[in-house]
């Protein structure tokens, strides 16, 4: 069995192995599950069932998963973006006043556009006109998010009206009386770094998911000693699993195959289309690039030799969650704590879709893993990609302000495409303007990508 996964999957060649495989797949998996309960309700916000998308949020992720592994060998994985479902329903539905089935329809569309883009050699053009030093702060960028991503979740940074962010106050919470719930989950958090820190140090096997077991059972003993009391109007439910309601699965019925196709000529239906294929595309590119330099499986000019794989299971994957009824999917960034656990190979990823497909009947168990559970694997994982920065030449200002750029805005604006598109903006205005040879850096496509980048700012 072994022999003839290997063959296909190439492990040897990658230097790991089927239990290492595995390993990053449940590390990748634990990383998040989150999406299992944070879309629904995100989805339910747009009058959506959320039972029914709970189910289809499952099964196109395992759909997704396996088509990434199988399609381009790689250990990413596809899931709901989190910042995609929200333009569905806050923007798209809410505040443009559309229907869900209207949105879901938007999506279906794009992913058909994705998918012409995937298979001609627009892919290529884009993915390699990025310079490669907007590739690694690309790479150092998403481990930022990444890490922002684990320390709002876990409540330890938080909103602040005179410096935007700030540390949570563990002071005032005690005389709040929060300190139970919020309080205490950002001291796990806290605590639950150190430990994966430890464990990482010691070069233990599995570090971020054993960090990731240890920060949870210490949870779970702070609720069963009251120190830690489960909150769930405050967003604090219990780290219990619940089987209350026993393994039945939701049905797809509610939100499966309800698209609405009839303003399909719409200037308004077409603008969210195309604002739906920015983010997923830059989004997906942004992702890819970063989570492969991290895994060493760039070529050594810096290309994805397999991008046509990873984008077409991207479009595919994003056209069956439009028919199941779910918003746009997106290459997770949470993918990179299985490679940082040693993931190389579509096997990995294949293994995360068998898991989202088992937590439609274990779903009890997967979503009492808090978010203060997963946070540090979260920040570790931000941590090790920081490295990429290192292959800046920062003493030369038309390539490192545009790195600069690239990098820091992607958790400022909370998006790896907005990052993306300043970074290319920045480069290209600044090389441009410095003279005929660093104009020569500049290709043609930075040059579209660019103006294309700019008329986005101006109209959407």
């Amino acid at each position: 069995m072994e022999e003839t996964l290997d063959k296909f999957f190439h492990l040897k060649e990658r230097g790991t192995s089927v239990r290492t495989e595995l390993l990053g797949g449940l590390t990748t998996f634990v990383t998040v599950a989150y999406t299992l309960a944070v879309n629904p309700s995100v989805l339910s916000a747009a009058g959506m069932d959320s039972g029914a998308v709970f189910t289809a949020t499952a099964l196109t992720s395992f759909i997704g998963c396996c088509l990434m592994g199988l399609l381009s060998n790689y250990p990413f994985i596809l899931a709901p973006s989190l910042g995609l479902n929200a333009y569905f329903s806050y923007t798209v539905v809410l505040g443009m006043g559309y229907s869900w089935q209207l949105a879901l329809a938007a999506v279906f569309v794009e992913g058909i556009v994705f998918l012409i883009v995937s298979v001609s050699k627009l892919r290529d053009l884009i993915i390699n006109a990025i310079p490669q030093s907007l590739k690694l702060a690309i790479t150092a960028g998403i481990g930022l998010f990444i890490a922002l991503i684990g320390l709002k979740g876990a409540g330890i940074i938080v909103s602040n009206d005179a410096t935007l962010v700030g540390l949570f106050n563990f002071h005032n919470s005690v005389a709040e009386g929060t300190f139970q719930t919020a309080g205490i989950s950002a001291l796990l958090a806290l605590i639950g770094i150190v430990i994966t820190g430890i464990f990482m140090a010691k070069d233990v096997k599995g570090s971020i998911l054993v960090g990731i077991l240890c920060t949870w059972l210490l949870g779970i003993v702070c609720q069963f000693a009251g120190i830690y009391v489960p909150d769930p109007s405050a967003g604090f439910q219990s780290v219990l699993p619940n089987f209350s309601n026993g393994l039945s699965v939701p049905s797809m019925a509610p939100t499966a195959f309800q698209m609405d196709f009839s303003d399909l000529a719409s200037v308004g239906f077409v603008t969210v289309v195309f604002a739906i294929l920015f983010t997923s595309l830059f989004d997906t590119i942004g992702t890819l690039v970063g989570a492969a330099s991290k895994a060493n499986l760039l070529e050594e000019d810096g290309s994805l030799k397999n991008s046509k794989g990873a984008l077409v299971a991207q479009s595919l994957t994003t056209m069956v969650g439009a028919a199941f009824g779910i918003s746009p999917t997106c290459v997770s960034v949470e993918c990179a704590s299985g490679i940082t656990a040693g993931a190389r190979t579509g096997l990995s990823s294949v293994f995360v879709g068998l898991m989202f497909l088992i937590s439609l009947l274990l779903s009890p168990i997967f979503l009492a893993i808090p978010m203060f559970a997963t946070a540090p694997a979260l920040v570790v994982v931000g941590f090790s990609m920081m490295g990429a920065l290192f292959g800046v030449d920062f003493n030369d200002i038309t390539e490192g302000i545009p790195a600069f750029i690239t990098c820091i805005s992607m958790p400022f604006t909370y998006s790896i495409a907005e990052g993306i598109y300043l970074g290319i903006i920045a480069y290209v205005l600044i090389n441009t303007l410095t003279g005929k040879e660093n104009r020569s850096k500049v290709s043609p496509m930075m040059y579209v990508l660019a103006v294309l980048f700019v008329l986005k700012y101006c109209m959407m």
